[in-house]
């Protein structure tokens, strides 16, 4: 008999987040084995969940390298008490689609905020083109590199801050129409004459 897979958003995250199975088989999280498949780190509490939330955006978006991401989201959740499904399916916002305007806003908010003077054009051009990797490392050392980072940081931070803030509202509605539901519930009475 097959598992019941839930619906919704709870649903993708299970079947589209490692288990803890497959995290434990990295050569990377062996080291914590025990650690990252305590239970704390696997359920969906209202304190996790946002946990999760934060820490997949901050990671996904700051790191942007596909396998980096979840593990890195592993080993964060540890001390912070947060959801590892929920954080490693964040790090998909990060994706190929996305990835462009990250690195574009990134260099124009580190441009912004710290006075550089990274070329936004130049890093299109490069995108555009499929630019070598000897042209993107003679870029990287320009000023793009600082205005690059800390762009992704503050992106990162701020994301991070968002998604905490709003899971904790969306946990909260969610909670609440449960309740709502059981409340309105047919109350079964069994008649015995």
């Amino acid at each position: 008999m097959a598992k019941h897979q839930p619906d919704g958003i709870q649903g993708w995250i299970r079947r589209n987040s490692p288990n803890r199975e497959e995290l434990m088989q990295s050569r990377w999280l062996r080291p914590f084995g025990s650690r990252i498949a305590h239970s704390e780190l696997w359920r969906f509490t209202r304190r996790s969940v946002p946990r999760g939330v934060a820490l997949g955006l901050l990671v996904g978006i700051f790191l942007l390298i596909p396998g980096v991401q979840i593990i890195g989201v592993a080993l964060l959740a540890l001390p912070f008490r947060a959801n590892i499904p929920i954080g490693a399916a964040m790090t998909f916002l990060s994706n190929p689609a996305t990835t462009p305007f990250l690195l574009g806003s990134s260099i124009v908010v580190g441009n912004r905020i710290f006075g550089l003077h990274a070329d936004v054009a130049t890093f299109s051009l490069l995108w555009g083109e499929g630019a070598g990797v000897n042209q993107w490392v003679a870029w990287f050392f320009s000023d793009a590199a600082p205005a690059l980072l800390a762009g992704l940081f503050i992106i990162s931070v701020i994301a991070a801050l968002i998604g905490y803030v709003l899971s904790i509202f969306v946990w909260r509605l969610w909670v609440g129409s449960k309740w709502r539901r059981r409340g309105h519930r047919p109350i079964e009475m069994s008649t015995k004459d």
